[in-house]
């Protein structure tokens, strides 16, 4: 296959290439990347968001259970460990109250050190037992914007993952180069930015 051509591939389709990428030798080993980490970015569509959720339910997660290689793999959803984590410290009512009365620029404020990259990632890591992990899937980029960024996440995941290699389902465009999250084609905007330590999962 191209560096381009899954690109004129239908959504569906490139969907049916997941499973065979995912358990692919290739992709569990990290093989073949260099130095880098392995971090892997499916990009489809924000407006089909409902059809991805539904075949990461009814076929990926079937489908990774069943692998002969009883692959260790879990799926995270970011929107629910950002509310997990401002329960477990008492946050989340206040949170909601105040982007209520104030609006989400006084909610990032107020809880942006709790969110920072940094302990957002010790977090995730930390719960996800990652060393025990062949694989992880994660998911609700798009609900958990703007209080978290998806490239600053990954800037934290960096030097925490070691070798569990990291799938990122993305509502937006991801080129190799920069990341548009709900596919908006501009850098100004504050959903875009530039991000090249991932891979395509699919070329």
């Amino acid at each position: 296959m191209t560096e381009t051509s899954s690109r004129y591939l239908s959504l569906e389709e490139r969907l049916n290439l997941i499973l065979p990428r995912i358990t692919s030798k290739e992709l569990l080993n990290n093989e073949g990347l260099g130095n880098e980490i392995g971090f892997h970015i499916f990009d489809y569509p924000a407006e089909r968001e409902d059809t991805v959720r539904d075949y990461l339910a009814t076929v990926l997660e079937p489908g990774l259970h069943k692998h002969p290689g009883k692959l260790r793999f879990r799926t995270v959803n970011l929107f629910q460990v950002v509310i997990k984590l401002l329960e477990e410290r008492g946050l989340l009512d206040k949170a909601l109250s105040l982007q209520q009365a104030k609006g989400n620029d006084a909610l990032l404020k107020a809880v942006g050190p709790v969110l920072k990259e940094d302990k957002l990632a010790s977090y995730l890591v930390n719960s996800l037992d990652v060393d025990n992990l062949d694989l992880v899937l994660l998911t609700g980029i798009g609900a958990a914007y703007p209080l978290v960024r998806l490239h600053t996440l990954l800037n934290g995941l960096h030097p925490l993952m070691k070798h569990t290699p990291l799938v990122v389902f993305y509502p937006g465009r991801y080129d190799g180069v920069s990341l548009r999250l709900f596919g908006l084609n501009t850098d100004r905007s504050d959903a875009s930015a530039p991000y090249y330590r991932a891979f395509q999962l699919l070329k």
